[in-house]
């Protein structure tokens, strides 16, 4: 919206000039994001706890989380405003792959406020049933690929990591590859998210480096000299994860230990969401499996932890998803939560690394 507004002013005023380049504008629509958990954060988590709308802890949990009970949860809602907002004030409105970014984040903050609605207010424990939940994103997510590669166009090839001359096609199945990709990272952010922090660190941080693709991906001269798919428009993207890293650094703020809100379902699906269909968009899909290989790895420990105890009747780990293991072997919430952080760094450092190791 201010780019449109304010751009056309630099035939008058050479000052305006600057909303042109995508830096710029990706600087203030983080700091906006920021300044937007600030201002709302307080209220709303004051809101949330007149409400009483707290979180129900699991009985089978570990038991320092029973004094977690009654946390306001739902934050979520306050990181799809500080992502949705400053992206609609600070991006270029006439760019696609911005309104199928915000469809995906607001769709799936949907989907998720619908889960803590039924938990949460209802007092219905299951809240949305997994079928019809799993249901909702796959039709959201194949809304969003129809979009991506029928209406975009979008080359349906893979950029494999760390080989630049391989890119396989996949002709049709990319779609539902983009599904896939999608609905997986909605649901390894949610699955992430049960420690103070945990889970809106690694998003920062993948949200940062999917900022730095966004760009290459969408600069000509770049993308050619690294020798990776250049995606015309894509740069507007740059925006978009620029105020997923400022609302998640806002809303670290008050998530983090011991927290004063929780992101719930709201927060989580909208960010696996997000940082999934920004993957695809800017043609670095398999890398994501690396930026959010903790994400990847708790998913991981809850299918093999399920699979072996159906088929074994024994379990891998004391408890999944495997952050709860570490906290049943002695190790202090923070210190789980830090070191988790740190991999996340090492893991976007070697992503970034597959730019030029080919």
């Amino acid at each position: 919206m201010l780019y449109h507004l304010l751009y056309p002013l630099n035939e008058s005023y050479s000052f305006f000039n600057v909303f042109r380049y995508i830096t710029f504008r990706t600087i203030y629509a983080a700091i906006t994001a920021l300044l937007i958990c600030f201002l709302v954060g307080p209220w709303l988590i004051r809101v949330l706890g007149e409400r009483q709308i707290g979180q129900m802890i699991r009985r089978d949990g570990p038991e320092s989380h029973i004094a977690k009970e009654g946390t306001p949860t739902m934050g979520g809602l306050l990181i799809v405003l500080a992502v949705v907002a400053p992206t609609l004030l600070w991006a270029n409105l006439g760019n696609a792959y911005i309104w199928i970014a915000v469809f995906v984040t607001v769709g799936y903050g949907a989907i998720g406020f619908v889960d803590d609605y039924r938990k949460v207010i209802r007092k219905d424990t299951k809240g949305l049933s997994p079928r019809r939940k799993l249901a909702a994103q796959v039709a959201l997510a194949a809304a969003a690929a129809a979009l991506i590669y029928v209406d975009v166009g979008i080359k349906d090839t893979l950029n494999i990591p760390f080989f630049k001359n391989l890119r396989p096609s996949l002709g049709l199945f990319y779609i539902p590859f983009i599904v896939l990709v999608i609905v997986g990272a909605s649901n390894a952010v949610n699955l992430t998210d049960g420690l103070d922090g945990l889970a809106i660190g690694p998003s920062i941080i993948a949200a940062g480096t999917y900022m730095l693709f966004a760009y290459l991906a969408g600069h000509v001269k770049i993308a050619n000299y690294l020798q990776i798919q250049y995606v015309p428009g894509v740069g507007e993207l740059t925006i978009f994860c620029g105020a997923i890293a400022g609302a998640g650094l806002g809303f670290l703020w008050f998530n983090a230990y011991p927290a004063e809100v929780f992101m719930g379902d709201t927060g989580a699906l909208a960010l696996g969401g997000a940082l999934g269909v920004v993957s695809v968009m800017v043609k670095q899909e398999i890398v994501l499996a690396l930026v959010g290989g903790v994400f990847v790895v708790e998913a991981l420990s809850v299918i093999f932890q399920v699979t072996s105890y159906k088929t074994r009747r024994k379990r891998i780990f004391r408890m999944a998803p495997i952050h709860h293991h570490y906290e049943l072997q002695g190790w202090a919430e923070p210190k789980i939560i830090v070191r988790f952080w740190i991999v996340s760094i090492i893991l976007a450092l070697l992503a970034i690394s597959t730019l030029k190791i080919r």
